[in-house]
């Protein structure tokens, strides 16, 4: 049986990341794991356009190098092994697009994965650095544990921030069993570059 146009939550970040990033634009991919996303973004800023990868586990900054080499953009991309919190610290202004793929590395210790409080800073940090009509992605596992408890908390703070100045969407999935990943958007409708 096929699925249907919303596959699910990260193909669903994809399409709308792509609807908004054009060649030369600056991106970041705030949690790369494996690197899926990283090259996605890669693909899409072209070779004049810089993508700011983070992640604090080293196997994750490995695989995404990696999987970059291989398909011949590594050039396109900052490689950073570091708390998504720090983000701003990296990447000044003007950003497009920022993708956050939370949880834990697939494949890797489950124990390590993003943890509410350092995706809220993050978050905020991305809020700063985001270009005017740029977007932002979250993509939420709440089924593993602290999952639900970091959607929670990004929830409430984005349902504070001003229609005037951001656009706030989710999309979920509500006939699917198991707790399924929910994704947020974000559109910053006034400020940054």
């Amino acid at each position: 049986m096929s699925k249907g146009i919303l596959k699910n939550a990260v193909q669903i970040s994809h399409m709308i990341v792509a609807e908004v990033v054009a060649k030369g634009d600056t991106v970041v991919d705030a949690s790369c794991g494996r690197g899926k996303d990283t090259l996605f973004l890669a693909n899409l800023v072209g070779e004049n356009g810089r993508v700011y990868t983070f992640d604090i586990q080293e196997p994750a900054i490995e695989s995404t190098r990696d999987l970059l080499l291989e398909n011949g953009l590594l050039e396109r991309v900052v490689l950073l092994q570091e708390d998504h919190r720090n983000i701003s610290q990296y990447v000044n202004s003007g950003v497009k697009a920022c993708m956050f793929n939370l949880g834990y590395l697939p494949g890797g210790d489950h124990n390590i994965k993003t943890e509410a409080d350092s995706t809220l800073e993050a978050l905020k940090g991305s809020l700063d650095i985001l270009a005017q009509r740029g977007i932002i992605t979250l993509v939420f596992y709440p089924g593993h544990p602290g999952g639900q408890i970091e959607m929670d908390l990004i929830r409430d703070y984005l349902s504070g921030l001003s229609q005037q100045d951001f656009e706030i969407s989710e999309i979920r999935f509500i006939n699917q069993t198991n707790d399924p990943p929910q994704v947020i958007i974000v559109e910053k409708l006034h400020g940054g570059i």
